[in-house]
């Protein structure tokens, strides 16, 4: 039976994020959420400064192997130290997430391949430089959900990879999207070999970004997380040597997609319950502050119901990604329903609960000087970050008749 203990190890590394993201992460966010060109944020010596910090600390390589210099840690633990960097900067967390996920695929794809291990993964691995982080490249702006229709021939990739003797050639775009997209130094991307068998037919290709014909367009200005950088990639004629395939097109991509999907979701459901967090903790002390009609206004029953409601959602939600945690631990990459559903609920109330904590500072919910709004405004991406809660709620119930 799974308990809620939690280690000393475990203590002390989600204490070393909670430290690290009150004094480094939270100022740095705040300050670059209010750039109003997403390109400055990502020029700026603030968001670089503090991503370096972060790689030092060793938040970029946390489920990577332990031989090859990552700290070889499970997702239960990895889980927690989302949700507490989330806590502090969201958009800083959302950014480390997806940036080791090139590094992760050539782990667990093409360990034996030593050119890649070699030039790319022990690299990041333990030079801590965050100018590494890598990016992955799947939705394109005619394939979004359509990138889990696995079933009509029709659909596929339009970001193709043809091969030509000892090399692939790799032409296409990527949406505006792709986390990192603007700023890794590593794609993997998701391209077309074979269209007659639809997405089926897509390979895995690790990309550097300085391959001549990779080029990135302007960051996406988005209402919120803007400290993640997204922006669209674009492919011509770029050559890359054919075993930079890292997983090969067919009946096993489905495999291969939800796979990433299903650890990917863990991921954005602890940017949730980070997120509510800081929404929760910001009202709760501002209603022990603010007196109104003779008394703190958390003494007041409604405003106190809605804290109540929030520290509810937290608690459920956790719970149930810590569920989802230890089924990936238990046998990767998890169950896909239940990572699916956990994103899902956390998403949702996340969006939710901090609309309410903006409620609760009345006026000053929605003023900048305060910073639930931007909590608020960080939430609604989350339910269509790695997939739509739409399309994964359908994807999810369609697994039901096997629970």
């Amino acid at each position: 039976m799974v308990d809620f203990e939690i280690t000393e190890a475990q203590r002390q590394i989600v204490a070393t994020a909670r430290d690290f993201g009150k004094e480094i992460l939270q100022p740095a966010e705040i300050k670059l959420d209010l750039l109003q060109d997403p390109e400055e944020v990502f020029k700026s010596e603030l968001f670089w400064n503090a991503m370096n910090q972060a790689f030092q600390l060793g938040f970029h390589k946390m489920a990577l192997p332990e031989q090859l210099g990552g700290l070889g840690l499970d997702p239960q633990t990895t889980g927690m130290v989302w949700e507490e960097l989330a806590r502090w900067g969201p958009g800083f967390a959302a950014s480390l997430m997806s940036g080791s996920v090139a590094y992760q695929l050539i782990a667990f794809l093409a360990a034996g391949n030593k050119e890649l291990v070699d030039k790319y993964l022990v690299p990041f691995c333990q030079k801590d430089q965050a100018k590494l982080i890598s990016a992955w490249g799947s939705s394109e702006p005619e394939v979004g959900t359509d990138g889990s229709n696995y079933y009509d021939p029709k659909v596929h990739h339009f970001t193709n990879a043809v091969k030509k003797n000892d090399r692939f050639i790799i032409n296409g775009t990527k949406s505006n999207f792709v986390s990192n997209g603007g700023i890794a130094s590593l794609y993997i991307i998701f391209a077309c070999v074979d269209p007659s068998l639809g997405i089926k037919g897509s390979g895995a290709f690790i990309v550097p970004a300085d391959a001549p014909g990779v080029s990135r367009g302007k960051a996406l200005d988005k209402v919120g997380l803007r400290v993640l950088n997204q922006a669209p990639v674009f492919f011509e004629d770029v050559e890359i040597p054919a075993h930079y395939q890292i997983f090969a097109h067919g009946e096993s991509y489905p495999m291969l997609h939800n796979s990433i999907i299903t650890v990917g979701n863990l991921g954005v459901g602890y940017l949730a319950v980070g997120l509510m967090r800081a929404a929760y903790e910001s009202a709760l002390e501002y209603a022990r502050r603010r007196v109104q009609w003779g008394k703190p206004i958390h003494q007041h029953q409604l405003i106190a119901g809605k804290l109540f409601e929030t520290f509810q959602a937290i608690e459920s939600v956790r719970a149930f990604l810590w569920k989802a945690s230890w089924l990936s631990k238990l046998k990767f990459p998890g169950d896909l329903k239940t990572s699916l559903a956990a994103k899902v609920y956390a998403t949702t109330q996340a969006v939710k609960q901090t609309s309410e904590m903006v409620q609760v500072l009345g006026g000053y919910g929605i003023s900048k000087e305060y910073p639930v709004e931007k909590y608020a405004r960080d939430s609604y991406l989350a339910r269509i970050m790695d997939g739509t809660n739409e399309i994964l709620t359908l994807k999810a119930a369609a697994l039901l008749e096997n629970y």
